[in-house]
């Protein structure tokens, strides 16, 4: 399987990310150059500030030295404002001194497609590997430290100075970006009182990546949440060591994933292989380790917002106090939509709604208090004081529909009862006006959490309680593999001594049953004569299917025939599927056909696995059957898996509620399908060096009778 790299230690970059002194190599006097765009942006900066460049003496009246050498002291911190020629040297003349790490903005390098910039671009990635000396970069604008006021940044258009004067306290989102524009773009929000304590460009992370950057932030005092906005990553399990290790520390993770589509798929010579998408993997990885996928990038500040200001849940569910049946309307199809229950108030609540809410309002969630409560500071200050003293709702969702001046006691009335009640209030600007009066104070109050719209208020008001949840149940310590590795090196044994690229189904099935999957017994023959024996020797209603390295889907090619009840209708139908076999797969090596006993109908389940060239092993359960792809419901998650994990991932198909009994099928028992889907998971990762895909379709499921009625293993070979 793919190498999994521990993550840089965050001591080891803290000379980078939190430097005492900065060395602009490139300084320049032209303002409008990279150089003296770093200037400018470090005029603030609290420790101290060496400019290079031998072309210059001074600058603006500060010295400047010929080469990093020629400082007084070694510096933490290099930012290089140079071109790609001469980036190397600088780079030898930064490790020799043992810098604390290196910034380098040049762009150029593998971006360009270019060999021999991408070789350029190796050779510093080795050295900085080598040397222990961390490089950011090539291609990035750099970072901004506002607790330090170090803004490590070339670029101009930010209000620096707004982030580094707001109290500590609310600098609270550490921000990664493979995107430095984008990046950027999010930590604008500073002008709309959302507060940043860092925000971190990886570039083309030929060194330090997405990943080590936000490690760095998971021990970082001044950072409480964690926002990553990621297009790709080579060895991406090893932002699961991170996001784990931030749950535990209790600081949310937030991932939105760009770059969705999953091309390495279309090839695939299974069902699986054309399901298992490495976005999906993204997702069920990150959310296993406690962390947060997003999945829509106008979300992701809001979220992490709330997520700022929240603490534990008390309750599933959210209150709504509106002033408008329209906004009451739009906050209960919200909440159903993003599955948040919306309890009906009882006994104090109900009493003093009912107490001030007038007979043309209305008292059941989402609750509408009518403008006369809204004009009466009395009346809404009882309401509102009543919910939050209750802790059966997570949540208190107040509409704003308006922007108007008069709201300002208002709002600063709710963010002091909110305060006192140690909770906080999501308040929805739903005015066309969005910046209009009003907006600034709630985005600034401690105890209200700002949203442009009711969905994302209820999305993150879910992501909240299933973060809570997740982060209670993460397991610290992976448990023991189900299967020892006597049975590991046999079965490795076995796919190295096969002669094709493709294990059929009675030897796949062979071989998984080594790792514990129940399977149906076969009987193979390779003509109408051994149909006959086989089918009088086993009697009862039986199953032929074609038996061929060459053919994936069976049913495809006329390869499967059910319901065979007498050995004279085997032979027949031997003929029968020889002859269309044959037409249909003219090229297909054909070594006869398999005889298995019906399996009772049941619950149709497909569970493969396929290595993806970033994550390594994918193992994927979905709905199966004939029309698995059709149907396309399936989950993929890195493997190995362990059993709570197999069983959220059965929970997460769309259609799970099949597995709840259908019909007059029995409830499938999970507990032994998620063990299944544990050793297919471990079979995976054990020989992910041989095998390209594995596919077990269908898995029928009948109560707790679970069986692979089909398999199909796809082998590397050079």
């Amino acid at each position: 399987m793919t190498s999994m790299h521990a993550v840089r230690p965050a001591d080891a970059l803290a000379r980078l990310f939190n430097p005492r002194s900065i060395a602009i190599v490139g300084a320049s006097a032209n303002p409008n150059s990279f150089g003296g765009r770093f200037m400018t942006n470090l005029a603030g900066f609290e420790g101290k500030i060496y400019l290079v460049n031998p072309r210059y003496e001074e600058i603006a009246g500060k010295p400047c030295a010929p080469s990093l050498s020629a400082l007084p002291e070694v510096p933490d911190c290099v930012l290089v404002a140079s071109g790609l020629k001469t980036v190397e040297a600088i780079f030898e003349e930064a490790i020799a001194l043992r810098v604390g790490g290196i910034v380098l903005i040049a762009s150029g390098f593998a971006e360009t497609g270019d060999s021999e910039t991408a070789a350029v671009q190796d050779r510093l990635a080795a050295r900085a590997k080598e040397s222990g000396v961390p490089l950011v970069g090539p291609n990035t604008i750099g970072f901004v430290n506002f607790a330090t006021r170090a803004g490590a940044t070339f670029l101009t258009g930010l209000d620096l100075e707004r982030g580094y004067d707001c109290p500590p306290e609310r600098r609270t989102i550490g921000l990664v970006s493979q995107s430095g524009a984008l990046g950027l773009s999010l930590a604008q929000s500073m002008n709309r009182e959302v507060y940043f304590s860092h925000v971190l460009s990886c570039g083309n992370s030929a060194d330090i990546d997405l990943a080590d950057c936000a490690n760095y932030l998971v021990d970082d005092p001044n950072c409480q949440v964690i926002v990553c906005l990621l297009e790709g990553l080579s060895d991406p399990r090893r932002l699961e060591q991170v996001a784990r290790r931030a749950t535990l520390a209790g600081k949310p993770i937030i991932l939105c994933k760009m770059a969705r589509g999953d091309h390495g798929a279309q090839a695939a010579a299974s069902h699986t292989g054309s399901l298992a998408g490495s976005h999906a993997a993204y997702k069920t990885m990150i959310e296993r380790a406690g962390g947060i996928m997003i999945e829509r990038f106008e979300e992701l500040i809001e979220t992490a917002t709330f997520l700022s200001k929240v603490g534990k849940p008390s309750g599933n569910g959210a209150m709504v106090i509106a002033t408008s049946g329209g906004a009451a309307i739009l906050a209960a199809d919200a909440a159903e939509a993003q599955h948040v229950p919306l309890p009906q108030p009882d006994g104090s609540v109900l009493e003093t709604l009912g107490a001030h809410i007038p007979a043309f309002g209305s008292v059941r969630n989402p609750a509408d208090v009518t403008a006369e409560v809204v004009n009466n500071i009395e009346s809404l200050t009882a309401c509102v004081e009543a919910v939050l003293a209750r802790d059966d709702f997570a949540a208190l969702v107040i509409p704003h529909p308006l922007a108007y001046d008069t709201a300002y006691p208002r709002i600063a009335l709710l963010d002091r009862l909110a305060g006192e009640a140690g909770k906080v209030i999501s308040m929805v600007w739903l005015s066309g006006w969005l910046e209009g009066p009003g907006s600034g104070e709630i985005e600034a109050a401690r105890n209200l959490a700002m949203f442009r719209s009711m969905e994302g208020c209820f999305s993150a008001i879910r992501t909240w309680i299933d973060w809570d949840r997740r982060r209670a149940a993460i397991e610290r310590d992976p448990p023991a593999p189900l299967t020892d590795a006597r049975v590991r090196s046999r079965a490795a044994d076995v796919l190295l001594k096969s002669d094709g690229a493709v294990i059929a189904e009675r030897e796949a099935k062979a071989l998984l049953a080594t790792y514990g999957v129940p399977v149906t017994e076969d009987r193979r023959a390779a003509d109408g004569e051994a149909v006959r024996h086989c089918a009088r020797e086993m009697g009862g209603r039986l199953v032929m299917k074609i038996d061929s390295p060459d053919i994936a889907h069976k049913t495809e090619v006329g390869g499967i025939i059910l319901g065979l009840e007498t050995p004279d209708a085997a032979v027949a139908a031997y003929e029968r599927m020889i002859d269309a076999v044959a037409k249909a797969a003219p090229d297909a090596r054909i070594d006869g056909v398999i005889l298995q006993h019906m399996v009772p109908e049941g619950v149709e389940i497909v569970i493969g696995a396929r290595i993806d060239p970033a994550f390594g092993p994918l193992v994927l359960v979905g709905l199966g059957g004939v029309l698995v792809e059709l149907m396309a419901d399936s989950v993929t998650a890195p493997a190995p898996v362990t059993q709570p994990q197999a069983l959220d991932m059965l929970r997460k198909l769309r259609g799970a509620k099949l597995l709840d009994g259908f019909r007059n099928m029995p409830p499938v028992d999970r507990e032994t399908l998620a063990e299944i889907v544990v050793r297919v998971s471990e079979f995976a990762a054990d020989h992910a060096d041989q095998i390209v895909e594995l596919d077990i379709n269908p898995v029928i499921c009948h109560g707790s009778n679970i069986i692979a009625a089909d398999a199909l293993i796809v082998l590397k070979r050079s």
